[in-house]
């Protein structure tokens, strides 16, 4: 089975690229206002406006150590199996839905880590079906555009895999675990200075009993809350 999206190889990579390179400039920028607070000057009614500045870790709430400026997510959408499992003879359809529970804050403005469990939904094929599952830790870059942000990731999950077949397939059957790597790319819409819509696309390489490490893509679309 041709892969839908297999001629989008080279935007991930490039995506990925670009934030995390802000993210590296950004180590050398001096610390940015986030807020600002009014004081009364002592001695007098005349306000006194202070811009108030703080390193990654002082004001908000992250489950990521060193990091700050916590977030949690879901997104579904559908995956990609491409021609894992496939036999000549029989259907073979991944029709279902995928999804994925995250968390991550941020190091700076810029660049930050991620946690998450992926569930890659099943493939209907050869006469049974194939599925995967697995943590994923990424380390992610994104570039603030107003109230667009663009984002890549680049990481490693935990996969495992389990495929049934009929006996006449010739599809070998069996479950297969491991680490591989995964990347992804995607596009954040702020609805308000806590949420977010978020269109995600990510490429996970995981193992399958008789066949080694194979692709798995996902598209999706998410909503995230920042703490």
């Amino acid at each position: 089975m041709n892969r839908s999206i297999h001629h989008l190889r080279t935007w991930p990579l490039a995506a990925i690229g670009l934030a995390v390179a802000c993210s590296v400039s950004a180590q050398s920028e001096p610390p940015r206002s986030d807020t600002s607070i009014t004081v009364a000057q002592s001695g007098s009614g005349a306000p006194m406006n202070e811009r108030r500045s703080y390193a990654p870790g002082e004001g908000s709430y992250s489950v990521i150590p060193y990091t700050s400026h916590g977030y949690v997510g879901i997104n579904a959408g559908r995956p990609d199996y491409g021609n894992v499992g496939c036999a000549g003879g029989f259907s073979c359809s991944d029709s279902s839905t995928s999804y994925s529970l995250y968390t991550g804050g941020m190091f700076n403005r810029y660049f930050g880590a991620e946690l998450g469990y992926v569930n890659l939904g099943k493939l209907e094929s050869a006469g049974g079906k194939t599925e995967a599952h697995g943590i994923n830790l990424s380390l992610v870059g994104r570039l603030p555009l107003g109230v667009v942000h663009l984002f890549g990731k680049v990481g490693t999950t935990y996969g495992r895999s389990e495929v049934s077949a009929s006996p006449l397939s010739g599809v070998a059957t069996g479950k297969a675990s491991g680490w591989e790597g995964s990347y992804g790319a995607g596009i954040g819409f702020d609805l308000s200075p806590r949420s977010s819509i978020v269109l995600e696309w990510n490429r996970y390489d995981v193992r399958f009993v008789g066949l080694g490490k194979r692709e798995v893509d996902t598209t999706s679309i998410g909503y995230m809350h920042r703490f």
